[in-house]
């Protein structure tokens, strides 16, 4: 039986400087790298054929968790009989996994900006927020209601690729109705049929749903309250995948096309002075820990831009103060670092009391999303369910539908492989017929509560039905009671099902 084995000088080199920054024990950080690995990519680890670095005796790598590492590889292997050899040597499972996963250690903190505080908080979120194994193909069958005749339950199919196109959905009504009632009730039956693996990020233009304790409780939600008692999200926009010239220059010219497309006031000379200052907040921050500028190092750059050209603030520094003074994002001192990944947390974003800025912090927020969407693998698809990974959910979305959001238009059209959903509430389906984007014709579910002045094109659009039953809904849509909603019909046959919706208080009291 082996006793020891040798890491590649590569993994030595990595372990030792790790060791240094991290004051963690090199044995501590060998089993974190072959954890890594072996959570990453199983066995297709590539084989170690080096054994210049340090000596692992097996006692101290293993200590008293024999049966537990045996474990996790007879599983991720598939085969419950591990030789010797191939357990524990220079040709064993382990010392290939150990030399791989230092290279992982090593890329986790190059992103972590060479902060060694930051990289054991990415590690420990993995742990909390990714460990458990995404549930492959989970179902989501949604109880959304009684039929209006006979009394059936009607059940929606979220992530069933044979039968929908996509997950994206829509609810639509007048104040009142009960549309907030049946997205909350739909979101906490996701998260409890997900083991709450499925998480979502809710913009709260009303401000009706933080102060509902038992949705936060029964959905495991963490809420911020923007303006509410110095409360910031712990995001910062301006974090990238890497830091090289190309990178940032492009990350700069996008934040200062988002920025014109919410303030119409912004025109050339103000999208040219951001991208400016944006680029040299970077080059503020090069050679720092964190390489990554807050919007307090923005406004300082352009505020010295300004005064060496002798112009006088503008639109454009309005906006760049009240990012600044409102203290919306996280920003270097801050106690915690920034979250390192969005797509794995549920939060709830309160924007109600917010004076300005509401549609700025969605969108910032939402391109985040996006590039974090980006750079995910497919998400997994078995027995014909794809598993959720996250839901973007927008409240009060008729006042944000307008706007020219790219990142939002590129998680609607390329959201379905990588897992990630948009969910819209709004008051009519006239707010879905935009010139720029054709919303209607990507959303896979809506369900239309009480509307008023729905014109039939919308209503046709919106369900795909017949002009003539178009007509006739268009009066049946303003005459629907609270809680009546019509919907696309299952049945092929049909152009539209009416039922009686469920509620979130009466499923979850």
């Amino acid at each position: 039986m082996a006793d020891r084995l040798y890491t590649s000088s590569e993994a030595d080199e990595i372990l030792s400087a790790l060791r240094f920054e991290t004051k963690l024990d090199k044995v501590v950080l060998a089993r974190i790298a072959f954890s890594l690995s072996l959570a990453e990519v199983g066995a297709d680890v590539p084989v170690s054929v080096k054994f210049d670095g340090s000596e692992m005796k097996r006692p101290t790598f293993i200590g008293d968790d024999e049966t537990f590492i045996r474990t996790l590889i007879s599983h991720v292997y598939q085969n419950s009989e591990i030789s010797e050899e191939t357990f524990y040597s220079n040709k064993s499972i382990i010392k290939n996994h150990i030399d791989h996963g230092c290279r992982w250690l090593l890329d986790l903190f190059v992103e972590c900006g060479r902060d060694s505080e930051h990289l054991l908080s990415k590690l420990a979120d993995r742990v909390v927020f990714s460990g458990r194994k995404e549930a492959k193909g989970r179902g989501l069958t949604l109880f959304v209601g009684k039929s209006m005749l006979k009394k059936n339950d009607l059940f929606m199919e979220l992530n069933n690729t044979a039968r929908h196109a996509n997950s994206h959905l829509a609810i639509m009504g007048k104040p009142g109705v009960g549309k907030t009632q049946f997205l909350l009730k739909l979101l906490t039956d996701i998260r409890i049929q997900s083991n709450f693996q499925t998480h979502f990020i809710y913009f709260d233009y009303k401000g009706d749903v933080v102060d509902n304790e038992r949705f936060i409780e029964a959905a495991k939600v963490q809420p911020y309250q923007l303006l509410h008692e110095g409360t910031s999200l712990p995001v910062n926009p301006f974090i990238l995948p890497s830091y090289d010239e190309q990178t940032i220059n492009v990350s700069a010219r996008e934040k200062s096309e988002s920025f014109a497309s919410i303030n119409s006031r912004l025109g050339v000379v103000q999208k040219g002075a951001l991208t400016e200052a944006i680029r040299a907040a970077y080059a503020k921050r090069k050679d720092a820990s964190a390489p990554y500028p807050d919007f307090q190092d923005v406004l300082e750059m352009a505020t010295l831009m300004y005064e060496e050209d002798n112009k006088k603030d503008d639109s454009l520094m309005e906006v760049l103060k009240d990012l600044a003074d409102f203290d919306l994002f996280w920003k270097h001192g801050d106690e915690n670092p920034p979250i390192s990944r969005l797509t794995n947390r549920t939060l709830l974003i309160d924007l109600h009391i917010m004076p300005v800025l509401k549609e700025l912090v969605a969108y910032l927020v939402i391109e985040r999303i996006y590039k974090e969407m980006a750079s995910l693998p497919d998400s997994p698809v078995e027995e014909g369910h794809r598993t959720i990974r996250t839901i973007l959910v927008i409240d009060e979305a008729h006042n944000y539908l307008s706007q020219k959001n790219i990142f939002l238009q590129r998680i609607i059209r390329e959201g379905r492989s990588k897992g990630i959903v948009v969910f819209f509430a709004s008051q009519s389906p006239n707010d879905y017929q935009q010139k720029f984007f054709n919303f209607q014709e990507l959303l896979e579910f809506v369900f239309v509560f009480q509307c008023d002045g729905v014109s039939a094109k919308s209503i046709q659009d919106i369900l795909g039905c017949g002009q003539k039953t178009a007509k006739e809904l268009q009066a049946e849509v303003a005459r629907l009671e609270p809680w009546q909603v019509i919907s696309r019909s299952d049945v092929k046959t049909e152009e539209f099902a009416k039922f009686t919706a469920e509620a979130f208080y009466k499923n979850y009291s």
